[in-house]
């Protein structure tokens, strides 16, 4: 048989062989794949003109993770988290509709100038029409989603919640009408969870729904996950001002009416000199006592507040991680925090030494979880005080019997702060990566589309893994 050549041109080529890796135990040398990472052979469900996302982590104790080598259908993109994942995304087109598309990847890891990979796995991306209709809004400070009620599968928002629903701001009946699903959610609440690449700063959370019988074996309610995120770009030539200091939070409760806290810098240990909200970012050296102050005003008397958390992060976001403990469980965790007196129950005064997250990271905010409960009541989390966290868990029934004496927790934040030696070497052309320069970002998004959203959505009653929903820039 001599079959007709394809070519006539000559075709060479060479193989480069990486040398023997000396074990073959995944998890040494050879990158070994874990979650979230898709198992081979699953099929996605993605729709015409949403973005689909598939997530890839691979653990090595011996090599470095590196890079991750794919296949797939044309405009497929790869980016590398700080969370160590990478995340391949694909839009299909109309013209996509009613395909199926393999994805193939295995992730790199190196030894010196030894290449080591893992297990190739493939997964089906199955493209189908539109199935949810929503759209998610970015500003510099919110994330605002509305999800078609019609096409929600009839669910309502008693039967929903976000993230972290524990503040009132987050409790989707706010903002919902007769025709739309609405939550509108701070970039600094309600669960909202910061994840970066080399270029974006991502901004997720997420619609669950909820059952109130957990321990039953059986539910007749339908189980879904809407997720959403936004995300802001962090580089780019920005002259814009701004203004860093956090407004006051207000919240209303039942039984304890409209009350506000306000978070505040001082001078100096007398607390008679507030830093003026014009002086952010406020600016210290390494060492140097940096004193607050929380205030708590309520329409309802014979209450006082409890300081039960306080953090410190790079970025304006209580789920950022790593965070750095100061307080905790009402509990003085940095060695350095020292706690003022203060005859005023609503009213909590502390300082510590300032300090800097190791890294690229110059500027720290300064986060609380604070609560208000019925003054001199024996039988509130404020009178327990400082307790390990065992203790609490074990009495957090006793105290929702009680409700009406003591509030829900409330996140309260301020800052940021930076040393001085970095506040003096700028930058022009790279911006500081916190959430101020990320929202000024935001203000310019119409001229140079440096933010977009999306919302996936997931039926856990399914294998469908990544859904996205449209995006509306703004």
């Amino acid at each position: 048989m001599n079959p007709t050549p394809l070519s006539q041109l000559p075709l060479q080529f060479s193989f480069l062989v990486d040398p023997p890796a000396l074990s073959c135990q995944e998890g040494a040398y050879l990158p070994r794949l874990v979650s979230p990472t898709p198992v081979n052979g699953q099929h996605i469900t993605a729709e015409v003109h949403k973005e689909v996302e598939i997530r890839v982590k691979a653990e090595a104790t011996i090599s470095s993770i590196q890079n991750i080598i794919m296949s797939g259908p044309t405009n497929i993109t790869k980016h590398r988290t700080t969370n160590e994942e990478f995340v391949l995304k694909w839009t299909p087109t109309a013209d996509d509709l009613g395909d199926h598309y393999s994805v193939c990847f295995a992730v790199e890891a190196a030894v010196g100038s030894s290449i080591y990979q893992s297990e190739m796995r493939c997964v089906v991306m199955d493209v189908k029409k539109e199935q949810i209709k929503a759209t998610v809004t970015c500003t510099e400070s919110i994330m605002k989603v509305e999800i078609d009620r019609s096409s929600f599968f009839g669910l309502n928002e008693d039967h929903l919640c976000l993230s972290d629903p524990t503040n009132t701001i987050c409790n989707l009946r706010r903002h919902s009408n007769n025709t739309h699903l609405v939550a509108i959610i701070p970039l600094n609440a309600c669960g909202t969870q910061i994840e970066e690449d080399d270029d974006y700063l991502i901004f997720k959370n997420e619609i669950t729904s909820v059952d109130e019988t957990p321990n039953e074996l059986i539910t007749r309610k339908h189980l879904v996950e809407a997720r959403f995120y936004c995300q802001y770009q962090k580089r780019g030539n920005v002259t814009l001002g701004f203004t860093a200091h956090r407004k006051n939070v207000t919240v209303w409760e039942k039984g304890f009416g409209t009350f506000t806290y306000q978070f505040e810098f001082y001078s100096d240990n007398q607390f008679r000199t507030m830093i003026s909200p014009n002086s952010y970012p406020l600016d210290y050296d390494i060492g140097e006592r940096i004193y607050m102050q929380l205030d708590a005003s309520d329409s309802v008397n014979n209450t006082e507040m409890f300081v039960e958390s306080c953090r410190a992060a790079p970025y304006d976001n209580p789920n950022y991680h790593p965070t750095y403990s100061i307080i905790e469980n009402g509990c003085k965790v940095d060695p350095t925090v020292q706690i003022h007196s203060s005859s005023n129950k609503r009213q909590f005064k502390f300082s510590m030494e300032a300090f800097k997250f190791i890294g690229l990271h110059d500027q720290v905010y300064i986060s609380c979880t604070v609560m208000m409960c019925e003054a001199g009541n024996s039988n509130t989390r404020c009178s327990q005080g400082c307790t390990n966290s065992t203790w609490s868990s074990g009495h957090s029934n006793r105290w929702k019997r009680e409700a009406l004496i003591q509030s829900g927790k409330h996140f309260i934040s301020q800052g940021p702060l930076r040393l001085k030696r970095s506040a003096d070497a700028r930058d022009v052309s790279v911006v500081n990566l916190n959430l101020n320069t990320a929202f000024i970002a935001g203000c310019l998004l119409a001229a140079v589309g440096m933010i977009c959203g999306a919302l996936v959505y997931k039926n856990k009653m399914s294998k469908v893994k990544y859904q996205p929903l449209p995006s509306d820039n703004n």
